[in-house]
């Protein structure tokens, strides 16, 4: 017996202004899965490993200065040889079996693995009811105020994705701190679950909806 196919989900759509203009359906299959941590999980610490820098860096024995005159002679001093005082085992030596500024810190996921991580989130945020979604934007100047008039309208609290391409809207928002605007190509899973509420162009989303089905 073939598996049922999970239903399509009747979702509100809101105007600019906050009022309800219709519905859309979503599909069962993107937004209403079972969420899978693991996947979710993998995807958040590969994002996260892929945008750490390898900025930590010490000086190696051939990297510190001086160091190139004998401390004291071979011999005949009742002390241990030396050959420099930039020996690893002496204090200002050259550090040995740490970071040397060419850390990879790389992680990879595989495709199908992402693409359910992606709907595993989107489902998470349409089941809280966190997902919000706007028929359409049009901004007339690029001024913050424009912008938080916006968001408070269509009661988007917290910590905020914002998912469109709109230049007026992007330049409304860049002085905002709690406001993260992607657009629909740029969609990373770590940002879904680090939001209170994302925000979708209905457009934007049948097109994100389109590409993991």
């Amino acid at each position: 017996m073939a598996e049922e196919k999970i239903k399509t989900i009747s979702y509100p759509v809101v105007s600019q202004t906050g009022e309800k203009t219709t519905t859309v359906r979503l599909a069962g299959e993107v937004f209403g899965i079972e969420p899978n941590n693991q996947v979710m999980f993998d995807a958040v610490q590969t994002y996260q490993s892929n945008k750490r820098q390898a900025t930590a860096k010490t000086k190696y024995r051939s990297e510190v200065s001086g160091g190139g005159k004998k401390p004291w002679r071979q011999k005949g001093t009742g002390r241990a040889r030396a050959g420099s005082s930039r020996s690893t085992i002496w204090v200002g030596g050259g550090k040995v079996h740490t970071p040397d500024g060419n850390q990879n810190y790389a992680l990879s996921q595989n495709k199908s693995a992402h693409a359910l991580a992606l709907r595993s989130a989107l489902s998470l945020k349409t089941a809280a009811k966190d997902l919000i979604i706007v028929d359409s934007v049009k901004f007339e100047d690029s001024k913050t105020k424009s912008a938080v008039s916006f968001l408070k309208a269509i009661a988007a609290e917290g910590k905020i994705l914002l998912v469109a391409e709109n230049d007026n809207l992007a330049l409304a928002v860049r002085n905002l701190p709690f406001v993260k605007l992607v657009d629909k190509t740029n969609v990373a899973v770590y940002d879904l679950l680090n939001a209170d509420k994302v925000v979708f162009l209905k457009e934007e989303l049948k097109d994100l909806e389109g590409g993991l089905k």
